[in-house]
């Protein structure tokens, strides 16, 4: 019924399972006497209605917040929370079987997330004060942490399923317990006692319950192997598969399950759990990985040399990998990722730590010199290392950079879809194994070095402060880098799980000039495609993305008369970080465009002859193998920033491990278990109010937004509001600020120090998550249209810097300076 009773909700509770009653006419009568006639009517249909009987299963696993567990009830498993079984419970019992009111009572509980969107909803009428009354109150931001990969593929279609067993183990009296699932060559079933299973038992199992549908024999008991044993609270959830089965599986039970399984399947439905989860985490995957703001290096090692390989590559982390090029923008990358660097990192990394590198460039006659110092090479001469640091800091291109080291776990490279044996032959590819070749490239290659920038504006004014006077420059030459006579190879590969280019993008350098407000600039351009093209610049520029130019080229313009080549309308997309390298896109002011036109024509006649300028990838399938190794490797804290009506809500966790320090305090913080509290970070009251205000005006294409913050955590307190101190870099505007507030954190607990880069997503590549979707969808079509609701639902990405040791090594050198 499409008619709001909730007026009436008092006059339903009471009537609630007595419709069938004798004396429920006058009873009703004379309590709706004044209620006019069609209201009347109307009201006793729906009470008819909720005291019809329901058969539904109801699964709240991910439409709640709780933690669901199996809940049997009239010979059906439902899953529901703690509230939710209250909810039923107390239905049931009002109501007097399961029927629709039961359902419904139990399907909107306070905790539904459905039933909080609608109830955010329809909050139009209050008043600024109370909301923000309510998030300085709030003590909980309660979030689940989603590991990328590995995701699991079952070999069988798993079908929910509950029958009676009779279970042997050993040589004991066999008990009866009920299955929960069923496959071909499997099953998981349930003991409500503590029985002695162990991994790799072997138990014998015989399903009476199926003795009406197949004639079981004497000897119908086969031998199952244990697979796994979970434990809640007095009840045990055993997976067991077969063993000792007839050869090619041609036992009559093996042909009978096929074929009952088969037939039905869609009525009992699919175990889907392994593949919602993956889908889900896959989805996630989707959204992060090409907004990463840290730049994965593979080390390949070749004649026990460890040398940088691959970089993975996106719009966001194209400023770190541009920093570390000369001027002819080869890599230099063998400056901060030396072998001797390796052996420290590989040191470090058996403890989780990282590993600080300060590094500056010099310029002269037109070269570029790089110059690297670690935090462990300036410790071995202490007198040296502020005269270092505070010349470096001097300079124009100076930079912190975190180092850390990942082994390479290979089995990574694959991640299949989670479709079991229902894979169509026309999808077999999607789940092809890694080719040889990409194998043997990968046994080469056994560490990833993942570089992050923590430059920040003010532990650089910090080194700024510290005296260089007199500084011994036959030191600080050791630190410097030699030019190689050869260039230095690194394959930049782009994390995409599509080509977001329109266009074929060519490779053509020919002299450029760029002009806005009558002030030109020359340069040369890299590359061009019909629409746009990109320039690097001789001078640092002041452009930002956004403004208009106008572009002339003054070669190209000598080899053609049909084309007018100056005052050329373009778009500035993107400026990199040394403001030299500018990417355009042509701005249309009327109905057509010169430059279009005529690079248009210039393709089209050069075809044979022009380069195009795409990623590079040594073999097919490796920028894929890569890109599933680095996702399952990651540390960083990935924020999913999701909308829920008109605001923003971050609940999820996103990342390829759940370790670390501040997972570990947030956990902690945490009164649920298996939740992390973010408090330390949406705690602040101005982090949420300018995400959103930032998310709501920032496009996809822009670069990340940064945010750092100073986090006390006082362990004496037992409140979390109380124990935790949150303080904005801004409210800590000069450095005896900064110094007082580290020295009372470390005294009295912990102390993190976290950089928040925000980015905004862009649309999902829907064809790399339907496999999976479309396989959810023909079982449980509402659970398929909610799990991509919530895929289209993210709008940003979070991502949660662990700085807290360079600003410790800040904070201990200018203290002792």
């Amino acid at each position: 019924m499409n008619k709001d009773f909730s007026k009436y909700q008092k006059i339903i509770n009471e009537f609630s399972g007595q419709v069938l009653n004798s004396d429920f006419e006058a009873r009703f009568n004379a309590v709706t006497k004044k209620i006019p006639k069609t209201e009347r009517f109307l009201l006793k249909m729906e009470l008819k209605r909720l005291a019809a009987p329901c058969s539904r299963l109801i699964d709240l696993r991910g439409h709640v917040d709780g933690e669901c567990k199996t809940f049997e009830h009239e010979d059906r498993i439902h899953f529901l929370d703690n509230l939710a079984s209250l909810a039923f419970t107390e239905a049931f019992s009002r109501y007097g079987g399961y029927t629709l009111g039961v359902y419904e009572a139990t399907m909107n509980t306070e905790n539904n997330f459905r039933v909080i969107y609608h109830k955010e909803k329809s909050k139009v009428n209050k008043t600024p004060s109370e909301d923000t009354t309510k998030i300085l109150e709030k003590s909980q931001y309660p979030a689940q942490f989603c590991s990328f990969g590995p995701y699991h593929n079952r070999v069988e279609e798993r079908m929910n399923f509950v029958i009676s067993i009779q279970v042997t183990i050993d040589k004991e009296p066999e008990f009866e317990c009920s299955t929960l699932d069923l496959s071909v060559n499997g099953c998981k079933f349930r003991v409500n006692s503590l029985k002695p299973f162990s991994i790799g038992q072997q138990i014998s199992l015989r399903f009476s319950g199926l003795e009406e549908q197949f004639q079981l024999s004497a000897d119908s008991d086969f031998i199952y192997e244990v697979k796994n044993v979970t434990v809640l609270d007095n009840m045990q959830l055993v997976g067991v598969k077969r063993i000792n089965q007839e050869k090619s599986g041609t036992d009559a039970f093996t042909q009978y399950l096929v074929s009952f399984i088969q037939g039905n399947k869609r009525r009992y439905k699919i175990n889907l759990d392994n593949t919602i989860s993956a889908l889900q985490a896959r989805s996630f995957e989707q959204y992060v990985l090409p907004k990463s703001n840290e730049l994965p290096i593979f080390i390949e090692k070749n004649a026990n040399i460890l040398t940088p390989k691959y970089a993975l590559t996106c719009n966001n982390n194209q400023g770190i990998y541009q920093y570390w090029q000369d001027e002819k923008h080869y890599s230099t990358l063998y400056c901060l990722i030396t072998p001797e660097r390796i052996v420290r990192l590989r040191k470090l990394a058996l403890s989780g730590k990282s590993l600080l590198v300060f590094s500056f460039i010099h310029k002269s006659q037109g070269k570029s010199y790089f110059y690297t110092a670690d935090e462990i090479q300036l410790a071995e001469d202490p007198e040296f290392m502020p005269q270092f640091l505070g010349f470096a800091a001097s300079k124009e291109h100076f930079s912190v950079t975190q180092l850390n080291l990942l082994d390479i776990v290979s089995n990574r490279a694959e991640s299949n879809f989670t479709l079991s044996n229902s894979i169509t032959k026309q999808n077999e590819y999607l789940n092809a194994p890694i080719p040889e070749e990409i194998k043997s490239l990968l046994d080469k290659t056994p560490y990833i070095v993942v570089v992050s920038d923590v430059t920040q504006d003010e532990s650089v004014q910090a080194y700024q402060s510290l005296s260089f006077e007199g500084i011994n420059t036959v030191k600080l030459k050791r630190f410097g880098h030699k030019r190689l006579s050869k260039p230095f190879s690194v394959d930049e590969v782009g994390i995409n799980y599509r080509n977001q280019r329109q266009e074929l993008r060519f490779t053509y350098k020919a002299p450029a000039s760029i002009e806005i407000d009558q002030v030109i600039s020359q340069g040369t351009s890299i590359n061009f495609s019909t629409s746009g093209l990109k320039i690097e610049l001789d001078k640092a520029t002041t452009l930002v993305a956004g403004d208009i130019v106008y572009l002339g080229f003054p070669k190209l313009q000598k080899i053609t008369s049909s084309f007018d080549l100056t005052g050329l309308p373009y778009e500035v997309m993107r400026v990199n970080r040394a403001k030299t390298m500018v990417n355009l896109r042509v701005f249309v002011e009327k109905h057509q465009h010169i430059g279009r036109k005529f690079f248009k024509a210039l393709i089209d006649k050069n075809r044979d002859k022009l380069t195009s300028d795409e990623y590079v990838q040594s073999s097919p399938g490796l920028a894929k193998a890569l890109r599933n190794i680095y996702s399952g490797s990651s540390n960083t804290l990935s924020l999913i920033v999701q909308t829920s009506g008109s605001r923003y809500k971050s609940e999820i966790i996103a990342g390829g491990d759940s370790d670390g320090k501040l997972m570990s305090a947030m956990k902690q913080l945490s009164d649920r278990s298996s939740y992390y509290n973010l408090y330390p970070i949406f705690g602040h009251a101005e982090i949420m109010t300018s995400l959103t205000a930032k998310l709501k005006k920032m496009p996809h294409t822009e670069t990340a937004s940064s945010k750092v913050l100073y986090i006390a955590i006082n362990t004496s307190f037992d409140t979390v509001d109380k124990s935790v101190t949150i303080k904005l870099s801004s409210e800590l505007d000069n450095e005896e600020l900064k110094q007082k507030f580290i020295h009372q954190a470390l005294k009295n607990g912990k102390f993190f120090c976290v950089m928040m880069k925000l980015s905004r997503t862009a649309e999902p590549d829907m064809s790399h998550l339907n496999p999976e979707l479309s396989y959810i969808s023909s079982y449980a079509i509402h659970r398929g249209k909610q799990i991509e609701q919530d895929i289209w639902s993210v709008a940003g990405i979070a991502q949660v810097f662990d700085i807290t040791k360079e600003v410790l090594f800040n904070y201990r050198l200018t203290r002792s300076a």
